[in-house]
Protein backbone atom coordinates (compact mmCIF):
# COMPACT_ATOMS: atom_id res chain seq x y z
CA UNK A 1 0.00 0.00 0.00
CA UNK A 2 1.23 3.64 -0.67
CA UNK A 3 -0.17 6.45 0.42
CA UNK A 4 -0.32 10.05 -1.57
CA UNK A 5 -1.81 13.43 0.01
CA UNK A 6 -3.83 11.35 2.44
CA UNK A 7 -5.60 8.79 -0.45
CA UNK A 8 -4.55 4.91 -0.55
CA UNK A 9 -3.75 2.89 -3.18
CA UNK A 10 -2.80 -0.61 -3.11
CA UNK A 11 0.49 -0.92 -4.95
CA UNK A 12 2.55 -4.53 -5.85
CA UNK A 13 6.03 -4.45 -7.09
CA UNK A 14 7.93 -7.67 -8.07
CA UNK A 15 11.64 -7.84 -8.61
CA UNK A 16 12.29 -9.52 -11.90
CA UNK A 17 15.52 -10.76 -13.94
CA UNK A 18 14.98 -7.75 -16.36
CA UNK A 19 13.65 -5.13 -13.67
CA UNK A 20 10.09 -4.63 -12.25
CA UNK A 21 6.70 -5.98 -12.05
CA UNK A 22 4.00 -3.04 -10.77
CA UNK A 23 0.68 -3.35 -10.15
CA UNK A 24 -1.52 -0.27 -9.24
CA UNK A 25 -4.64 -0.31 -8.11
CA UNK A 26 -5.03 -4.30 -9.29
CA UNK A 27 -4.00 -3.03 -12.75
CA UNK A 28 -0.36 -4.43 -14.25
CA UNK A 29 1.72 -0.88 -15.04
CA UNK A 30 4.38 -0.82 -17.58
CA UNK A 31 7.41 0.57 -15.24
CA UNK A 32 11.22 1.22 -16.01
CA UNK A 33 13.18 2.64 -13.25
CA UNK A 34 16.95 3.91 -12.74
CA UNK A 35 18.43 5.33 -9.73
CA UNK A 36 20.41 8.50 -11.56
CA UNK A 37 21.38 9.62 -8.50
CA UNK A 38 20.99 9.94 -4.65
CA UNK A 39 16.83 10.12 -3.41
CA UNK A 40 16.34 10.64 -7.73
CA UNK A 41 14.73 8.47 -9.32
CA UNK A 42 14.51 8.45 -13.71
CA UNK A 43 10.75 6.46 -14.12
CA UNK A 44 9.44 5.49 -17.18
CA UNK A 45 5.76 4.62 -16.64
CA UNK A 46 3.62 3.89 -20.07
CA UNK A 47 6.57 5.08 -22.11
CA UNK A 48 6.59 8.53 -20.43
CA UNK A 49 9.10 9.81 -18.50
CA UNK A 50 9.40 11.05 -15.05
CA UNK A 51 11.85 12.05 -12.06
CA UNK A 52 11.14 11.65 -8.62
CA UNK A 53 12.51 12.72 -5.92
CA UNK A 54 12.18 11.68 -2.65
CA UNK A 55 12.89 13.60 0.94
CA UNK A 56 12.84 12.52 4.03
CA UNK A 57 11.49 15.67 6.36
CA UNK A 58 10.47 15.79 10.05
CA UNK A 59 7.33 15.43 9.38
CA UNK A 60 7.78 12.61 7.08
CA UNK A 61 8.55 11.44 3.68
CA UNK A 62 8.09 13.65 0.55
CA UNK A 63 8.14 12.90 -3.15
CA UNK A 64 8.71 15.73 -5.64
CA UNK A 65 7.48 14.63 -9.21
CA UNK A 66 8.15 17.50 -11.98
CA UNK A 67 8.05 20.12 -9.06
CA UNK A 68 4.87 19.47 -7.50
CA UNK A 69 5.29 18.26 -3.56
CA UNK A 70 3.34 14.87 -2.67
CA UNK A 71 3.43 13.55 1.21
CA UNK A 72 3.65 10.30 0.72
CA UNK A 73 3.90 6.74 2.88
CA UNK A 74 4.76 3.53 2.44
CA UNK A 75 2.64 0.99 4.13
CA UNK A 76 3.51 -2.74 4.00
CA UNK A 77 1.36 -5.30 5.24
CA UNK A 78 3.72 -7.56 6.65
CA UNK A 79 4.62 -4.19 9.44
CA UNK A 80 1.04 -3.21 10.51
CA UNK A 81 1.65 -5.06 13.66
CA UNK A 82 4.90 -3.01 14.20
CA UNK A 83 3.52 0.07 13.23
CA UNK A 84 0.20 -0.42 15.63
CA UNK A 85 2.45 -1.54 18.43
CA UNK A 86 4.73 2.03 18.10
CA UNK A 87 1.31 3.69 17.66
CA UNK A 88 0.82 6.98 18.49
CA UNK A 89 2.94 9.30 15.98
CA UNK A 90 -0.11 11.37 15.38
CA UNK A 91 -0.06 13.39 18.48
CA UNK A 92 1.65 15.80 19.21
CA UNK A 93 2.82 19.09 17.25
CA UNK A 94 4.05 17.95 13.18
CA UNK A 95 6.64 20.68 12.09
CA UNK A 96 5.97 21.74 7.99
CA UNK A 97 9.25 22.47 6.62
CA UNK A 98 10.49 23.41 3.17
CA UNK A 99 11.76 21.01 1.40
CA UNK A 100 14.18 23.34 -0.41
CA UNK A 101 15.26 26.92 -0.27
CA UNK A 102 13.05 29.59 -2.08
CA UNK A 103 10.43 32.35 -1.36
CA UNK A 104 6.81 32.30 -0.13
CA UNK A 105 4.62 33.43 -2.67
CA UNK A 106 1.33 32.66 -0.89
CA UNK A 107 -0.21 31.44 2.47
CA UNK A 108 -3.61 29.40 1.94
CA UNK A 109 -4.77 28.99 5.37
CA UNK A 110 -4.33 31.11 8.85
CA UNK A 111 -3.39 29.70 12.23
CA UNK A 112 -5.85 28.05 13.59
CA UNK A 113 -7.69 26.58 10.50
CA UNK A 114 -8.46 23.16 10.24
CA UNK A 115 -6.76 21.51 7.92
CA UNK A 116 -6.96 17.69 5.87
CA UNK A 117 -4.10 16.18 5.43
CA UNK A 118 -2.34 16.55 1.87
CA UNK A 119 -4.28 20.19 2.29
CA UNK A 120 -2.03 23.04 1.27
CA UNK A 121 -0.48 25.47 3.45
CA UNK A 122 1.69 27.68 1.72
CA UNK A 123 2.99 27.93 -1.98
CA UNK A 124 6.62 28.33 -2.15
CA UNK A 125 8.74 29.59 -5.22
CA UNK A 126 12.08 27.12 -5.42
CA UNK A 127 13.81 27.11 -8.89
CA UNK A 128 11.36 29.21 -10.58
CA UNK A 129 8.41 26.57 -10.23
CA UNK A 130 5.40 26.93 -7.70
CA UNK A 131 4.81 24.19 -5.10
CA UNK A 132 2.75 23.86 -2.71
CA UNK A 133 3.35 22.77 0.81
CA UNK A 134 0.98 20.20 1.94
CA UNK A 135 -0.16 19.61 5.39
CA UNK A 136 1.23 15.92 6.58
CA UNK A 137 -1.92 15.18 8.62
CA UNK A 138 -5.58 15.99 9.57
CA UNK A 139 -5.05 18.75 12.62
CA UNK A 140 -5.10 22.36 13.72
CA UNK A 141 -2.68 24.51 12.17
CA UNK A 142 -1.10 26.27 15.44
CA UNK A 143 1.29 28.64 14.05
CA UNK A 144 2.60 30.10 10.92
CA UNK A 145 5.69 30.91 11.02
CA UNK A 146 6.47 32.51 7.71
CA UNK A 147 5.44 35.24 5.97
CA UNK A 148 4.35 36.04 2.23
CA UNK A 149 7.35 37.53 0.18
CA UNK A 150 10.01 36.27 2.44
CA UNK A 151 12.48 33.67 1.93
CA UNK A 152 13.17 30.36 3.45
CA UNK A 153 16.39 27.85 3.65
CA UNK A 154 15.56 23.85 3.10
CA UNK A 155 14.27 22.72 6.59
CA UNK A 156 12.83 25.55 7.84
CA UNK A 157 9.93 25.43 9.67
CA UNK A 158 6.84 26.92 7.96
CA UNK A 159 3.92 25.95 10.15
CA UNK A 160 2.94 23.75 13.11
CA UNK A 161 -0.01 21.62 12.52
CA UNK A 162 -1.26 20.04 16.10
Amino acid sequence: MVQIDGKTYPLELERTDTGWRCWLDGREVPVDAVLARREVLSVLIDGKAYEIKRERTATGLHLWVGGVGYAAELRDPRSLRGRKAGAGDDTGPSKVTAPMPGKVIRILLQEKAQVEAGQGIVVMEAMKMQNEIKSPRKGTIQKILVVEGGNVKGGDVLAIVE
